[in-house]
């Protein structure tokens, strides 16, 4: 991996920040993208030293944003001509409704919109340098998830067990949408459930039901056994080639029934062009 580059969003903690080390170690460059420069510049410096990998970088962005989002890939494609891979692990959930300066509900913006988005952008990059992989980190939780075209918003009533699922189903939804476009172009896109992991996803919500299930983070997985699964979709040879797959952590497994919806894929991947501005 010592020729390619790498781009991880949500790296600064979790599962981003072990699967930037995890990639660190194989020698390539990596590309940190952090909401928060200060916290970033913290886990860059300690990825670079404890790996031994000084091609560490950062890059600022809140991916909340649309604006933040084109800024990024223009400030990305300013230092770079290439890309191999891009892990869009970024996520979070909200116990109560927010929009985002975009006018969207922010849960589907930063789950769904942001990956959708950025992918589209560098694409041309990954393109160039083929073969390439983008992993997207989703969740077991898309199995209960339902996309809502009538109200995708959640303007009528926001539950965030239902936000969270919508939008990891739109992870799926995406990746296999993406796959087919991709065919024949030598970029691969896969998804996985990255097992119930211990990270700071569970500490910014301050209802009884999350702080509830913070009792029970010393029973989930370490970020760093989660990130192994991430970094082999994104280096391991005998995936080369493989794409449009689901992985429940290492293993290729079977998604819920309506992803496999090519219809939803599509109808989806419009709805995203639409509200991103960019072609269908």
């Amino acid at each position: 991996m010592n020729d390619n580059i790498c781009m991880v969003t949500g790296a600064n903690a979790g599962i981003g920040k072990a699967t930037a080390f995890g990639l660190a170690r194989t020698g390539a460059t990596v590309v940190l993208v952090c909401r928060n420069r200060d916290r970033g510049e913290h886990a860059r410096a300690e990825i670079a030293r404890k790996s031994g990998n000084k091609s560490i970088e950062l890059l600022v962005a809140d991916l909340r944003s649309q604006r933040h989002i084109r800024h990024l890939a223009e400030e990305y494609r300013q230092r770079h001509d290439r890309l191999d891979v891009l892990v869009n692990n970024a996520g979070l959930f909200l116990a109560r409704r927010h929009v985002t300066e975009d006018g969207i509900e922010t849960t589907f913006a930063v789950n769904h919109l942001a990956p959708y988005l950025l992918s589209r952008l560098l694409l041309p990059l990954l393109e160039r340098s083929a073969p390439s992989r983008i992993v997207t980190v989703s969740s077991e939780a898309h199995q209960r998830g339902t996309i809502n075209f009538d109200d995708l918003n959640a303007e009528g009533r926001y539950n965030w067990i239902d936000a969270y699922a919508q939008s990891k189903l739109g992870n799926v939804l995406f990746t296999y949408e993406l796959a087919r476009r991709l065919d024949g172009t030598g970029v691969t896109a896969n998804c996985l459930h990255p097992g119930v992991v211990a990270t700071k996803i569970w500490n910014r919500n301050k209802t009884p039901f999350h702080i509830f299930l913070r009792l029970f983070t010393v029973f989930y997985m370490r970020p760093s056994r989660s990130a192994e699964a991430v970094v082999a979709l994104a280096t391991a040879s005998d995936l080369d080639g493989v794409t449009g797959k689901y992985f429940d952590k290492k293993r290729e497994a079977r998604s819920s029934k309506i992803s496999y919806d090519e219809g939803m894929q599509t109808r989806l991947w419009d709805i995203s062009a639409d509200l991103t501005g960019l072609k269908r």
